[in-house]
């Protein structure tokens, strides 16, 4: 019986040309994290439901994959990573040092409704800091999202603030209408609040609320994130563990949606020990931040292999092997073609994969190296094959 190769709604394939912009931007997300001091940590992709479940709202307990595994336990598959954490740091607490600062790189599931930017299955990367209720700690969470979306090219964007705080006494209900308001308009917010037998005034209301004292001092602190930094007291986010900063970034002229959001939770986890900490933490929407790069024209060309060494004949193929092993002893990640058949295959082949330099052996000691210029003319060059690993940039 033949089987039709498919794959489930909102998960993917990723092909090498793809997977390689993925690690591109996660390596640069990992490089600055780890400048600031964040450590990895990784967790598993099953929890027990009671772990996760409550800890996001309805809509999170709806959205969330849960299923009884062979040993009829009661299981969820990782809503996201900062539920996860608290429980880690419950659990590991004499063997973490605080404060704890660690990053996370993993997938996610959610039963969403696809489209533009959402899926079933996706990567987050966060970043967190546990048991330090300094306000530098939220300083610094957001310099780093700030560098990291300069390392990866932007130029333009906004890092939105508001606190928690702003919404004390007031209906969740209202609140997580009043959160809609980019999405809806005032009066589309007004409308739902009289739906809901709400007062309409109460957008007005938090429209008008001052930066709280916390939020003022990261105000203070705008130069050290470029200006980016703006205070919108109708920010709310989702989800109800957050207790007091939240944040959320948009890219200028993308219009999917925020590329991440994050902000304080210092109850979290106390829900899982007696004993509450202090933490602050932001996820980076990996699927929107690569749509927002392709958009923007941000990646740079990339290859894991750099030089393909050609067969020209098969009396030549010892040569051909004998240069990748010169290259790669030099760190140049170099390809030898597994056969010598006609050339123009496999220059085709050095041009699917996108590999920027082809070595053809001329003899043991000479070879022709080929690259683009920036006009996409090929250069060619006869060189010794001792001055070869220079001539590759």
């Amino acid at each position: 019986m033949k089987i039709e190769p498919r794959t489930l709604k909102g998960f993917r394939d990723f092909l090498p040309k793809e997977a390689r912009k993925r690690q591109y931007v996660i390596d640069t997300l990992k490089k600055v994290f780890e400048s600031y001091g964040f450590e990895p940590l990784e967790t598993p992709a099953l929890e027990y439901g009671d772990i996760l479940l409550g800890k996001y709202g309805d809509e999170g307990d709806k959205l969330m994959y849960r299923f009884e595994d062979n040993g009829e336990r009661r299981v969820a598959l990782r809503y996201d990573q900062t539920v996860p954490l608290a429980r880690v740091v419950a659990q590991y607490q004499n063997d973490l040092p605080l404060p704890f600062k660690r990053y996370q790189i993993q997938n996610v599931w959610r039963a969403e409704n696809t489209q533009k930017g959402r899926f079933r299955e996706f990567l987050q990367c966060d970043i967190d800091t546990i048991g330090e209720k300094s306000v530098g700690c939220d300083v610094e969470i957001l310099i780093i999202v700030d560098s990291c979306l300069k390392k990866l090219g932007f130029e333009t964007f906004k890092v939105i603030i508001n606190d928690r705080a702003n919404f004390e006494g007031i209906n969740p209900q209202a609140i997580s209408i009043i959160d809609k308001l980019k999405k809806i308009g005032p009066e589309g917010v007004k409308e739902e609040l009289r739906q809901r037998g709400l007062d309409e005034s109460l957008l007005e209301q938090i429209q008008s609320k001052p930066p709280t004292e916390w939020i003022q001092t990261l105000l203070n602190n705008k130069e050290l994130v470029s200006g980016n930094l703006v205070y919108e007291p109708t920010l709310a986010r989702g989800l109800d563990y957050y207790t007091g900063v939240i944040i959320e970034v948009e890219i200028e002229g993308f219009d999917a949606g925020s590329v991440g959001g994050g902000g304080r939770y210092d109850d979290l986890i106390g829900m899982f020990e007696n004993n509450s900490l202090p933490s602050v933490g932001f996820a980076f929407g990996f699927d929107r931040l690569m749509e927002a790069m392709e958009e923007k024209n941000l990646f740079p060309q990339l290859s894991t292999t750099k030089v393909l060494v050609t067969v020209p004949s098969s009396e030549i193929e010892d040569t051909a092997w004998n240069i990748g092993i010169l290259l790669r002893s030099k760190n140049i990640n170099a390809e030898t073609y597994l056969n010598a058949i006609p050339m123009e295959k496999q220059f085709k082949y050095a041009e699917k994969k996108e590999i920027p330099y082809v070595v053809i052996p001329i003899n043991e000691n000479e070879v022709e190296l080929r690259t683009k210029s920036s006009a996409g003319e090929i250069v060619k060059q006869t060189m010794s094959l001792e001055d070869l690993p220079n001539a590759i940039n």
